[in-house]
């Protein structure tokens, strides 16, 4: 059975940075990478306070910076940031309280190739957007 988003949300390896043996990413040989999990990815989502919108560059460079590292993987993190997307997706489907949702909207861009493939589509960060910014939180 395939597991859940909620349950990848919770797996895979602790953070770690590696030194990068060639380059990648636009990193040189030599730099040092962090390579994220889904969770500190999701954390860092929560943080974003209500009506700011942030991108991955910029969430890539802020974990690095607090793990003290030169890039976070590009790759990962994308893949990270949908995972805490579909797994707040479930857990609004749940019915979870709004304060309990990640609100991914605040980082994912409707335009962005990550919200084409999320199961909501761009229509629901549009329509999240918008709703922070008339200040109504009531709904994930």
């Amino acid at each position: 059975m395939a597991k859940t988003w909620k349950q990848k949300l919770d797996s895979g390896r602790p953070a770690h940075v590696e030194i990068l043996a060639k380059p990648f990413g636009g990193a040189p040989e030599g730099a040092r990478m962090l390579v994220a999990t889904p969770r500190l990815v999701d954390q860092y989502i929560r943080d974003i306070p209500p009506g700011e919108h942030r991108d991955i560059p910029r969430m890539r460079a802020d974990l690095a910076a607090a793990h003290g590292a030169d890039i976070a993987c590009p790759l990962s993190t994308s893949i990270f940031a949908r995972i805490a997307a579909e797994a707040a997706l479930e857990d609004a489907a749940a019915g979870a309280p709004p304060a309990g949702v990640t609100p991914f909207w605040r980082l994912i861009d409707e335009d962005s190739k990550i919200a084409g493939k999320l199961s909501c589509g761009p229509g629901y960060i549009r329509a999240q957007r918008a709703r922070e910014s008339a200040g109504d939180v009531s709904k994930p």
